[in-house]
């Protein structure tokens, strides 16, 4: 494959924690408006301020013509697809009717509502859904809220192969927010735990400072860095995963956990497997992972 012009590698570094399958990345905006508090992406420059990308859609039309058919491609990983000045500019929408004209494989990531504005575009598409729902709207104040996000759930999840991501998982604020996917009803689950960084702590200790010294003690003075993140220690981590993990399969759902390490019996932890036609295609953990 020759040299990608805006389709990017999801894990160019092969991390032994990503359970996800072989995907490239793509992102329609650089930086994202909805500053949650907890977000991992800020290594990037001006994260906040939300930019557009020169000679997007021709670069996004010469980089699907020379991938193979079978290419499953993830939108978004950093930004989210969908910042407030989608509903203007359509940049996201037209690259839908790209990735249409392609037969592309679509995984969409996302927790704004403009999403049901391209329904009829994502029918279209041989997609998987993804809204992320954490129940902590204090920490995304400029996101939808909860309730909106489970209504527009509710009504991907009656058009299109939808995903559940409760992620990240916040100790002593929504580990036990379970409702939240029995309320949403999807046929998968992906959840992880929290990843901080010292930049994403102050901001969440200036939102919340009663929770300030517990995130030290369990990140920085107990917890373990892997890479640039501090993690939750291995036990604990399990402890937060598992129950969501037996509180889906109560529910028969299954569910898969996003960059812990940590094995889980579900087919894909991004939820490739609940489209026919992604299934086998390109999975590094594909069928279960058993990382550790």
């Amino acid at each position: 494959m020759k040299r990608l012009r805006i389709l990017k590698s999801f894990d160019p570094w092969k991390s032994k924690i990503c359970s996800c399958g072989d995907k490239l990345s793509f992102n329609p905006y650089t930086g994202c408006s909805y500053r949650c508090d907890y977000c991992y992406a800020t290594y990037i420059p001006r994260f906040w301020e939300v930019r557009e990308k020169k000679d997007l859609l021709k670069k996004l039309e010469k980089d699907l013509a020379e991938i193979s058919d079978d290419t499953i491609i993830s939108m978004s990983n950093s930004s989210d697809p969908y910042p407030i000045i989608e509903r203007e500019k359509m940049i996201t929408r037209d690259c839908l009717k790209i990735f249409k004209e392609y037969n592309a494989k679509l995984i969409v990531v996302t927790k704004s509502d403009i999403v049901l504005r391209d329904l009829d575009l994502l029918s279209e598409i041989d997609c998987v859904i993804c809204i992320t729902i954490t129940g902590c709207d204090k920490l995304e104040k400029f996101a939808p809220s909860t309730e909106n996000r489970i209504e527009v759930f509710r009504e991907l999840r009656d058009a299109l192969p939808s995903v559940l991501r409760f992620d990240p998982i916040v100790p002593f604020l929504n580990e036990s927010r379970l409702e939240i996917i029995e309320m949403c009803d999807p046929e998968h689950v992906v959840t992880s735990t929290l990843k901080l960084r010292f930049d994403s702590y102050k901001r969440i200790s200036k939102t919340l400072p009663w929770l300030a010294p517990a995130l030290k003690k369990l990140y920085f003075d107990d917890g373990e860095k892997i890479g640039s993140y501090y993690y939750l220690k291995s036990d604990f981590r399990i402890s937060l995963l598992k129950k969501v993990e037996k509180f889906c399969e109560s529910l028969g759902i299954s569910c898969g956990f996003c960059r812990e390490g940590i094995e889980f019996k579900a087919k894909s932890c991004d939820g490739r497997h609940l489209s026919s036609s992604f299934k086998n295609v390109n999975g590094r953990y594909f069928g279960g992972c058993n990382v550790v």
